[in-house]
């Protein structure tokens, strides 16, 4: 074993199982070709799993199941994000599901995303990214364009009393205050709704 490969193990090693990371992580251990050769290997030798050119995981095992476990959706996409220097935020069913709007777990993990559309499989999952103008992504806290895109992805029609109540729920009273004063460019039904949730 080289000594590259050695570092790359050693540092691997200490990871949490389920992390994952990228090419660029190990610039201080060698030049970027020979650390993509070397996880090469590693990923041969089972140790990693390479989910696409330039990312990998040190997959997590279930003593239950007696096997590795999927990669986690989420994770992967920000990794991916990362990747490729792109502000993410989830959209569409992976916003209901994460506001508790929702209980169906999503097939394709969606995404908006600064950077071009772009889509990913991973394994029975498909990551998708749809671009979003800086605005849409950028001077928002996390918890308000979450909510945001979970009501644009419910549409005006769809949100009743039962959605104000579970979102008055998920989100303390700074969240409140803050997606108040970070939503007022939003459409106006949307402003509406948001003005209801946040009401004491």
């Amino acid at each position: 074993m080289s000594s590259i490969q050695a570092t790359l193990k050693e540092r691997i090693n200490k990871f949490e199982p389920g992390t994952v990371f990228l090419t660029g992580e190990f610039s201080d251990v060698a030049s970027n070709p020979t650390v993509r050769r070397t996880l090469g290997r590693l990923c041969q030798a089972g140790i990693i799993r390479r989910i696409l050119d330039g990312v990998y995981e040190k997959p997590k095992y279930s003593d239950l199941l007696k096997e590795y476990l999927p990669t986690n959706p989420e994770i992967a996409a920000y990794a991916i994000a990362r990747y490729y220097h792109w502000n993410i935020a989830p959209c569409g069913d992976v916003a209901l599901n994460k506001l508790q709007l929702s209980t169906q777990v999503p097939v394709v993990w969606s995404y908006i995303s600064d950077g071009p559309y772009r889509d990913f499989q991973l394994e029975s999952i498909t990551i998708s990214f749809k671009h979003r103008t800086n605005r849409d992504i950028t001077g928002m806290s996390p918890m308000t364009i979450l909510v945001i895109e979970a009501l644009k992805t419910l549409g005006q029609n769809s949100v009743d009393d039962s959605t104000i109540s579970i979102l008055k729920d998920q989100l303390s009273e700074q969240d409140k205050k803050v997606l108040l004063s970070e939503s007022t460019n939003s459409a106006a039904w949307i402003c509406k709704t948001i003005q209801e949730v946040c009401k004491s």
